[in-house]
């Protein structure tokens, strides 16, 4: 019985393992605090692109930096021009400033994104 048990087990554990690998764009949040600011919070994130993948026009209620993890991102960010990032590079990305972001490589491409932003708003707020 036990055997039956531990491989039903890994047949779901294996199943949601692959379908959390199959979504294009996955967001992960990893921290969600106070901070010394009153009437902000510190959010931690990490943001899994498959290739090609475009997280469209969008912006934060305070401050974004975004540093890559792996592979290659494209960030579009209002008004500049195009600024591309491999692993180990990083963005500052201004309050209220519309972006984008797009794995513009071959494989899987990670951000870790942390923002300094203000209490009880939506963290992403899409471009009208």
């Amino acid at each position: 019985m036990k055997t039956i048990q531990a491989m039903a087990l890994a047949l779901a554990l294996g199943t949601a393992a692959a379908a959390h690998a199959e979504q294009p764009l996955q967001r992960t949040d990893l921290v969600k605090n106070d901070i010394d600011v009153p009437g902000h919070e510190a959010v931690q994130v990490r943001v899994d692109f498959a290739p090609g993948v475009l997280a469209p026009d969008h912006s934060h209620p305070g401050e974004e930096i975004a540093f890559v993890i792996e592979g290659t991102l494209e960030y579009q960010l209002e008004g500049r021009e195009p600024v591309t990032l491999k692993a180990g590079q990083s963005l500052f990305i201004p309050s209220g400033t519309v972006h984008s972001a797009k794995n513009v490589g071959n494989g899987k491409a990670s951000e870790l994104a942390t923002y300094i932003v203000r209490k009880g708003e939506p963290l992403v707020v899409p471009a009208k």
